[in-house]
Order: C-alpha cells, then structure tokens, then sequence
C-alpha cells in the first residue's frame, strides 16, 4: 500500500448518461479555464436564519453527550436516469433552513458537545482537472445548477462546514450515535443500519424531532399563514377555470393544472398530491387521479395546498357546487358537515385535549344522520367507542398537525400528540366530513355519491384559535355569492 501522502485518489465517477458525447482531452482542458468568480451576495441567510440555532440547541440538549445525525435524503429514480424532483426531509430543513434540490445527500451532525456541523457535497471548481461541473447528470453545475461551496453554505447558515467525503470518519470511533434512519439508504449502509429496521436509539430521535415541531415559533406561523394565502389564490384560479374545464373531458385535470401552476408560480409547488374529486369521486378520501369530466349538477370537492419556498404548507378544502348554486339536498349535506365544523373549533383553546375537536364534530355529524334517519341505531349509542356505527359514512379523523409536513409531526410519542394537549402555537387543520357513497343501500338514492369535505387551517392562540383560511368563505351562500363574483 502507498503512504498516505502519496496515495493516488481517485477520480469521482461521474453520472453521465448513454446517450452523452464524449469529451476530447482538447475539451476538457479548455473547459477547465477562463470563468469568472461568482461568489454568492456576502450578506445572503437562509430566510428565517435567526429562529434556528434554539432548535438546535433544543435538540442537543435532549440527548447530551451523544452525536446525532439528520439527513437530507437521496434522489429517487421516476424512471431509468430520470429523478423526481428533491425536497429536503422536513427535520433537515427545520434544523437548518436549507431547503433547495441542490441539499441531496448532505446531513447535519449534531456533535456529543452540542456543536452543529453540516456535511455537504461543496460547489465543484471549475479548474484543477474536474469534470463534473459540465459532465454529471446529478451534480453538475451546468445540468442542475448552483451549489454552495463550504464557506458560502457557513456563511447562509452560520454552521461549521466540513466535505460529505469526510462523513465516514464520524463511525470509526465509540460515541454513541442516533441517525434519523430510512430517510438516506447510503447513510444508512454506512451507519450499520439494517434496511428498513429502526433502531430504539433511531426511533427516539425521530419522535423528538417531530416533536421539535409541535409548536410553532412565530417565524413558522408567518410562513404557514403565507402559504394559506397562496393557497387561497389558487382556490380562486380554480374557480375561474370551471368554463374551460366543465367543456374538458378531463376536467378534473384542468382544474388540478389551474391550482398547480399557482403553487409552482409562488412556492415550491403543492404540499401533497392535489385532489379535485367531483362527484362521487369525492367519497374517495384520497383522490387524485382526477381523471373525471365534470357535471354542472354536481359538486366539486378540492383539497390543496401550497408548499412555500421554505417547504411550509397549507391544507385547505372547500366543497363547490359545479353549478355555482347547490341544490336542496346538496345543501342540507353541506350545511350538516359545517354545523360540525363549527362544534369543533369552538373547542380549540391551549389546555383542550387535541381529540376533543373530533369528539365534538363527530356528535354533531351523528346526531344528523339519526335524524335523516340513516343510522340503525341512536345518536348516543353510534358514539360510543364499542360502536361507531355513523363512521360507515365519516372515516377519517377531523383534523391534524400542519407545518412542513401535511400530516405534521407524525412520529410524535401519542401522549405528546394524539393523547396530548393543545398548546398556543400549535396549528392544525379541521376537516370533518361525509362520504356518502354511490352504492350504500343504507341511504336513500337522492344521498348517494354525495361527498362534503370543509377544512380550515388554525393556530391556537393564547384565548382560542385564529382561523388562518378565512379568507375562503365556509357558508352556502358565502361560497355561492363568492363563485358568482369570480364566474361573472
């Protein structure tokens, strides 16, 4: 084996495609000469750059003595050498505020001291024998764009920098280690972690991350409230496209393309897969094939959300006479599930029980149903838990934590969470809902294929709850006056 001094290194492989030119020496040596520098502004901070030291802190502070390790993730294959478009893990983000494409594969270390490190694939130099800027399909400069190299990602987070080539020598000693796993399969391999199995050390790191975000500082109710905004803008887009769209033979797309653009043209794109389900599509809880023509005499049900450029998004759903005016019946469902949306967040406060605003929404849908004489038993006994008959035709549960996540926060211990208490911060969607489905012999033929969904995003304050979606109208004839405004 040669000395270490005079070790000869490998060059990198790059990620070329088979239908790539090949590149003359002439070539490559003249690439390698003549470009200007193009540092990055000097003054340039991730945005919300103040808010994340504590974060960190509070995160080191809950495992002392042990080096935690946060992942931004790896690129997946959508087919042969085409990726999906990158989104940092949320954890990674929220610990760090980088949130662009360019972070795949990078990781933050948090040191037995508490000390924050980010490990990153730096900025590749345009001289000294490098291909890659111009050559790799994956990290090069001229096919993906820009990176940071190690004194300007320093500069943009304020964290010491080191070379991902460097992450290695973290496993060679004896400190205790937790890794936020299944996130980077390469990290994982490296770490010892078999595929897919979390260790307890893992899985407690994972829980405490998501609990970091329980609560939201004011910084992140800023971005959601600015991401609802958005989201309100496309709900109007959305709506000025019914013409266009109720021609289309697949206008359930039309309206998803309407809604769409107006998430990449002001944020990152759409929190989640955009469902515009008409219908009895809209008994499908998760539809997003939207694949459907639409009918005048149906309504709508549109569950979007834009994704800001910091990954925060909003949860919105609003249900829509295709008509712009409901019917009769369409209006009674209507008006059953917004009767139980208004029982549930008139209990949000700090102190309530976070299932308390399904409990209460979930009576006011039961004793409806009892009353439209669909359940074969009483409102009482449907509701209690050795029953819950009335969940034939409202599933899900009302509502959940909203951040960087739309189901936010999920690997939160249940006692912090689900069994947990609500506390000023926090922001949540209120969702209930009734899917009355196209082949349910228990309802009468005029309910069937009748879907209503009504969700509203909420922070909880010191008093109550704001509503951050108001700006959407709730009522019938709220959403029938805002409609014809917006068709007229």
């Amino acid at each position: 084996m040669l000395p270490e001094s005079s070790a000869v290194s490998t060059p990198p492989v790059l990620n070329t495609g088979s239908h790539d030119l090949p590149v003359s020496p002439a070539l490559d040596a003249f690439m390698g000469t003549q470009w200007a520098a193009t540092p990055l502004p000097a003054e340039d901070r991730v945005p919300g750059h103040a808010h994340f030291p504590a974060r960190r802190a509070r995160l080191a502070a809950a495992f002392p003595g042990e080096r935690l390790l946060v992942p931004a993730g790896q690129l997946k294959v959508r087919s042969n050498d085409c990726d999906y478009r990158f989104r940092p893990h949320s954890a990674y983000a929220h610990l760090t505020g980088l949130t662009g494409e360019e972070q795949v594969g990078h990781v933050l270390v948090i040191e037995p001291d508490g000390e924050p490190v980010l490990y990153l694939r730096p900025r590749s130099p345009r001289a000294g024998g490098s291909a890659e800027f111009y050559r790799d399909r994956r990290y090069g400069e001229f096919w993906v764009g820009r990176r940071a190299d190690l004194a300007e990602a320093a500069q943009l987070t304020g964290l010491r920098t080191a070379h991902l080539d460097d992450l290695p020598k973290l496993f060679t000693g004896s400190v205790p280690t937790r890794l936020l796993a299944d996130v980077d399969p390469a990290l994982d391999a490296l770490a010892g972690r078999p595929s897919s199995a979390l260790t307890a050390l893992d899985g407690q790191l994972a829980g405490a991350l998501a609990e970091l975000r329980l609560v939201k500082d004011a910084w992140e109710v800023e971005q959601l409230q600015l991401s609802v905004d958005h989201t309100t803008a496309g709900f109007e887009d959305v709506v000025r496209a019914l013409p266009a769209a109720l021609r289309h033979h697949r206008g359930e797309r039309w309206l998803e393309g309407a809604f769409n653009r107006r998430a990449r043209a002001e944020g990152n794109g759409t929190g989640y897969e955009t469902i515009v389900a008409s219908g009895a599509h809209a008994c499908v809880l998760h539809w997003i094939r939207n694949d459907g023509a639409l009918d005048p005499s149906q309504l709508l049900l549109l569950d979007a959300g834009v994704e800001t450029d910091t990954l925060y998004t909003a949860d919105v759903t609003r249900t829509l006479p295709l008509s712009g005016t409901f019917s009769p019946v369409q209006r009674d469902v209507y008006q059953l599930v917004l009767a139980a949306q208004d029982a549930a967040i008139a209990t949000l406060r700090p102190g309530a029980s976070f299932r308390d605003f399904h409990r209460a929404g979930m009576r006011v849908i039961a004793e409806g149903l009892a009353e439209w004489g669909v359940l074969p038993v009483p409102a009482e006994e449907a509701l209690r838990e050795d029953s819950g008959l009335y969940r034939r035709y409202t599933l899900c549960s009302s509502g959940h934590m909203l951040g960087l996540d739309v189901h936010d926060c999920a690997k939160a211990r249940a006692e912090t969470y689900l069994d947990g208490v609500l506390e000023e911060g926090m922001v949540l969607t209120v969702e209930p809902g009734l899917y009355l489905q196209p082949d349910d012999l228990t309802l009468p033929p005029e309910l069937r294929g009748i879907g209503v969904r009504i969700e509203d995003d909420l922070v909880i304050t010191a008093d109550g709850a704001r509503l951050m979606s108001g700006a959407l109208p709730r009522t019938v004839d709220g959403i029938e006056e805002w409609m014809g405004t917006l068709l007229s």
